[in-house]
Formats: structure tokens, C-alpha cells, sequence
């Protein structure tokens, strides 16, 4: 049987959760309005997240590292929300002549984790399939891809800090989301999603 929590680790566990939510919320917020354009959509995913990683706090397994699994809940919110979308083929994701931003992102969409057991072998292979296709990137585009996508960092961060030029870091970008697409449309195409 588990132990009940007392008062004190209760404050203690509120205070843990707050310092996060106070250290993580600008960057959070920030890595989650660049990938959903909706302004109030993106608060909601914020609040979402948040909520979700309170409850997960209070549970008796702890969270070992707040921050990447708040990012990591992010990312699943915004693949859950893409998701609830029409879908649409990878390759059509570049046809869009309103946004600008298209060829520099890769727009993911993976199946749900608890979709059965199709679902969970498509999620497996586009993972698998995404990993090798990170692998094989030139570092310096692997590099920006991660950079930008994964951690949240901006292109004019990047530049100050490693002296690249924005341009040079979102040509990079665009030639690994490029290389990706390509490698995930074969498996979209295989698995016939």
C-alpha cells in the first residue's frame, strides 16, 4: 500500500510544481505559439500541459526531468491537435501557397499510442523510420533540425550563439525537413495512412 502523502510533502510537491511552472512557462509557451498559429489554441495546449503535468506530479512515480517531459506532453498536444485535423499527405504539406513557413516545417502526424495495435506498429516504424532519417543528416542540419524543432530554440538565438547566419541555419532546416519528408512519405506510403 502507498504511503498518504502528508501536509508537508503536499507544500512541498506545490512548491516544486510551481518553480517549474514559473521557470517553463515563457519558453513553453513560446515553443508551443510557433507550431499552432491560433493564439488561444496555443494557451489552451499551455494549460493542458500544465494541468496534465500537476496531476502526473502528484503521483507516486516521480518525474525525474520536468522540463522534457513538459516539452514532450507539448509535442504530443500539438500531434494530438494536427491529428484531430483532416489529414493529409506529407507532400501535401509543402502545396500551400499561404504560409511561408511550410518548407521549413516537417508536420508530423503519428498515429495514437492507444489506437491498437495497427496504430502502435505505424507509431514504431515512423519513429524508427524518423530517427534513421535524423542519423543520416549532415550534423550541421541535424543540428538546427533539433535545435529549432525539438528543443525550441529560435534562428536568431542559434545565429548569435554559434555565428551562422539566420539565412545559412533556415536553408539547413528546410534541406533536413526536405530529406525527412521524403523518408516518412515512404513509410506513409507503405503503411497506407
Amino acid at each position: 500500500m502507498e504511503p498518504q502523502p502528508t501536509p508537508d510533502t503536499m507544500t512541498d510537491q506545490d512548491s516544486e510544481i510551481t518553480a517549474t511552472v514559473v521557470r517553463e512557462r515563457t519558453r513553453l509557451g513560446n515553443f508551443i505559439r510557433r507550431r499552432v498559429r491560433d493564439p488561444n489554441e496555443a494557451e489552451d495546449i499551455l494549460q493542458d500541459v500544465f494541468h496534465e503535468f500537476v496531476q502526473a506530479y502528484r503521483l507516486p512515480a516521480p518525474i525525474e526531468q520536468a522540463s522534457a517531459w513538459l516539452y514532450r506532453a507539448a509535442r504530443n498536444r500539438i500531434i494530438d491537435r494536427f491529428r484531430k485535423k483532416k489529414e493529409q499527405p506529407l507532400s501535401e504539406l509543402a502545396d500551400h501557397g499561404d504560409d511561408t513557413d511550410n518548407e521549413y516545417r516537417l508536420d508530423l502526424a503519428l498515429p495514437a499510442h492507444d489506437a491498437g495495435p495497427e496504430a502502435l506498429y505505424a507509431r514504431a516504424v515512423l519513429l524508427k523510420t524518423l530517427q534513421e532519417a535524423l542519423d543520416e543528416l549532415p550534423p550541421a542540419q541535424r543540428d538546427v533540425f533539433i535545435a529549432h524543432e525539438l528543443e525550441g530554440r529560435t534562428f536568431k538565438d542559434m545565429a548569435a550563439e554559434t555565428g551562422v547566419t539566420i539565412n545559412t541555419l533556415l536553408a539547413r532546416k528546410r534541406y533536413a525537413v526536405l530529406h525527412l519528408r521524403a523518408q516518412l512519405q515512404i513509410v506513409y506510403d507503405e503503411l497506407d495512412l
